[in-house]
């Protein structure tokens, strides 16, 4: 996989690390480095010996200042060429977002525009305490995609989205936390060990359960409640699961479960395993 110079995929274990390294800019996203993010999630979801992704700024970041504003007057010039730009952003937002392995944004200091459109992709967020984050349109003169909108509405609600979205303003680490922007915030020299060990964490629980939970709560947030056949499909998946034979196994012989061996579960186009 050829990606931009910018970014840089890393394997430890099942563990996957996604960072972004574009210090001039505050790691803010060229057109190209946004391109880049669906082929990333396919080769996670495609390997198999990986169960989580962690998204990052290089070093000791920052997280991303957002879009590159400055190539919006070549790339993103005119009604054509910036719903094009939309679009490739929203996809990538799309495949992270609707990845069947979850992803865990490490956020140190700046946190904005796009930048933060892909923390929220995430599905865990784990926040130094210098973080700031700011969704920033109102600043710009762009009215904010709705599924990016109805993001920020999952995540904070609707009375602080429209601060948010219509203040463009800056929040710190402690009011994210307090309004749930994001789960965690940890000191300078704690946040990365913290969020490698949830990562860590998350790779040992059980394959069907992760990709079960993780639709089944795409689904409850779009208003989707139904105990439906759908809904079945994932039940009855994991009551013949290795994973469910290896965890009721475990409790039974008093031991901790070990899924390390089997596999992450395939998924139908509409979601359910296959």
């Amino acid at each position: 996989m050829n990606l931009p110079e910018e970014l840089s995929l890393s394997f430890d274990g099942p563990i996957a690390t996604l960072a972004i390294d574009r210090p001039a800019k505050r790691n803010a996203f060229a057109l190209r480095m946004w391109q880049a993010i669906p082929a990333v999630v396919r080769a996670v979801e495609d390997d198999d010996n990986l169960r989580v992704l962690v998204i990052r700024g290089a070093g000791d970041g920052p997280f991303s200042a957002g879009a590159d504003i400055a190539e919006f007057q070549t790339v993103r010039k005119g009604e054509e060429a910036a719903a094009a730009y939309s679009e490739v952003v929203h996809e990538a937002e799309r495949a992270l977002a609707t990845m069947s392995k979850p992803s865990v944004a490490l956020i140190q200091g700046w946190c904005v525009g796009g930048g933060c459109e892909l923390a929220l992709a995430c599905d865990i967020r784990i926040a130094d305490n210098t973080a700031r984050f700011g969704i920033t349109p109102s600043k710009l003169g762009v009215v904010y995609h709705q599924m990016s909108t109805a993001r920020v509405v999952e995540t904070v609600g609707p009375a602080w989205a429209r601060y948010i979205l219509f203040t463009g303003e800056l929040l710190d680490a402690d009011v994210a936390l307090r309004i749930g922007l994001v789960h965690e915030v940890h000191p300078v020299d704690q946040a990365a060990a913290k969020a490698y060990e949830l990562a860590g964490t998350l790779a040992k629980r059980a394959p069907i359960t992760l990709a079960g939970a993780k639709q089944l709560i795409a689904r409850a947030a779009n208003g989707e409640a139904a105990d439906d056949e759908w809904a079945h499909r994932w039940y009855r998946a994991s009551y013949a699961s290795r994973d469910y034979a290896e965890g009721v196994s475990a409790f039974v012989e008093k031991r901790q479960p070990d899924f390390t061996a089997i596999p992450w579960p395939k998924l139908d186009e509409d979601g359910a395993p296959a």
